[in-house]
């Protein structure tokens, strides 16, 4: 019996995914445990594996498609099984959607004469269009605009080329007069740059050819990820609705090297497995300074401020799928060795696309910790983590010059702190006093190999 996949949802947050690729295709025979499919949340990736044995009998989406969770991927069954009972109107959804939508008439066309004479000469040649590769609405709209819909990549059922394809290409495109886009249609002329007519609208005077193609274009449009756009969306939101400012301040990082000694030889002794960093002792130092700073263990919420009793610490990993910040809960409950091992595993499953979404979620965290020092920055501003209502930023290590008592100055190692706090919910003393705090946590650190 056919079987309907579904495309699951991942945590109570996630509302649609966007699938990454597509693994097995209509016709394709399966075993159950194959990939089937990959898509991805705002920040994780994960797999749909088959839960038996068949063929591909039907694939709804394709690749780069942003689906609604529980909405139907695939059906499985045996070749040549009726399945459309199963289905019922479902089937023919996507394709019935653009039906609809060829069958509305154009609007009628201008009575401008350049205009005029440009369609009838493309017209005449519309007949070089496919019209099973390019749908109707697309194909006028394309003879009207001097565009060739054949060239473009198709977004609608089997790579057919549909009105929204043809916009887009137009987007792309500086506006043209009629006389200017008839004679990129005839003459193969192309615009470049802004144009001399009004608002920038390329004339035909503007219109040059085509040039080598080896050095005609010396730039690629690349869309951006989802995941980038939902970045981008959150720290433009995070600035616009917030009143940040940053502090800077240097601890004295002599006591956290010291102890940095100690773990690499506890390390190479074997009697300590586990790798405790620079930066897990900063964070250490920082659930101990927020645990006398309740204020800063906070979110804002315009009228309300919501102090929270534990610390769920948030740490900024670097991925290739863009910055993700996964949230450790309940962290003041942990050793360092605890911490450490939960920074490794969250860091781990953010970089293979495992982690849960529930993790990922701005609201998961009460405080945010973001190190650069690796990579030998020396100060930052980072942005804060709405609805959260401070981060830190850890810097590198350098040398500075510090009075060690009876007028000796000697030149000590410094790590660097820098921390953006919501002045709408923290007023500027508090916020130095919880960082000058941090320091001296970090300064006086201690516990147990």
């Amino acid at each position: 019996m056919a079987v309907i996949i579904i495309l699951p949802k991942q945590g109570q947050s996630v509302e649609s995914c966007i699938i990454t690729e597509i693994k097995k295709n209509k016709g394709d025979t399966v075993k159950k445990g194959d990939v089937l499919f990959t898509y991805e949340t705002d920040k994780a990736t994960f797999e749909e594996e088959s839960p038996v044995d068949g063929v591909v009998l039907e694939s709804f989406y394709k690749e780069g498609d942003e689906v609604a969770v529980l909405l139907n991927m695939m059906v499985i069954g045996q070749p040549g099984e009726d399945y459309s009972a199963l289905m019922g109107e479902q089937i023919r959804g996507k394709e019935q959607e653009e039906t609809c939508k060829e069958q509305v008439t154009e609007p009628a066309a201008t009575q401008n004469p350049e205009l005029q004479t440009s369609n009838s000469s493309n017209l005449s040649n519309s007949s070089t269009f496919s019209t099973s590769f390019v749908s109707p609405r697309a194909k006028n709209l394309a003879t009207k605009e001097a565009i060739d819909a054949t060239q473009l990549t198709g977004s609608g059922p089997n790579g057919r080329v549909i009105e929204k394809d043809i916009q887009a290409a137009l987007e792309n495109r500086p506006k043209m007069t009629p006389m200017a886009k008839r004679m990129t249609a005839q003459e193969g002329l192309q615009p470049q740059g802004v144009g001399t007519g009004l608002a920038g609208t390329t004339k035909s005077t503007d219109l040059l050819p085509v040039s080598n193609a080896v050095y005609g274009v010396d730039y690629e449009d690349k869309k951006i990820t989802n995941m980038r756009k939902l970045i981008a969306k959150a720290m433009h939101s995070s600035l616009q609705n917030s009143a940040q400012l940053t502090h800077h301040l240097g601890a004295d990082a002599r006591r956290m090297m010291e102890l940095r000694k100690k773990v690499k030889k506890a390390m190479e002794a074997g009697t300590l497995k586990t790798n405790i960093t620079i930066n897990d002792m900063v964070c250490f130092a920082v659930i101990k300074a927020l645990k006398k700073f309740p204020n800063v263990n906070s979110h804002f919420l315009d009228d309300t401020m919501r102090l929270f009793n534990k610390v769920h610490l948030a740490l900024a990993v670097d991925t290739e799928r863009g910055l993700m910040v996964p949230v450790v809960r309940n962290a003041d409950d942990l050793s360092i060795i605890g911490l450490a091992n939960q920074f490794k595993e969250i860091a781990n499953g953010c970089r293979k696309g495992g982690i849960s979404p529930e993790l990922l979620a701005s609201e998961a965290g009460t405080f945010t910790v973001s190190n650069l020092g690796n990579y030998g920055v020396e100060m930052f501003t980072p942005v804060i983590n709405l609805p959260q209502t401070a981060i830190l930023g850890v810097n590198t290590i350098l040398p500075r010059p510090k009075d060690l008592g009876d007028g000796v100055y000697a030149f000590v190692p410094f790590i660097g702190l820098s921390l953006t706090y919501d002045h709408r919910a923290l007023d500027g003393g508090e916020a130095t006093r919880f960082l000058k705090q941090i320091a001296i946590e970090i300064e006086t650190l201690e516990f147990e190999i």
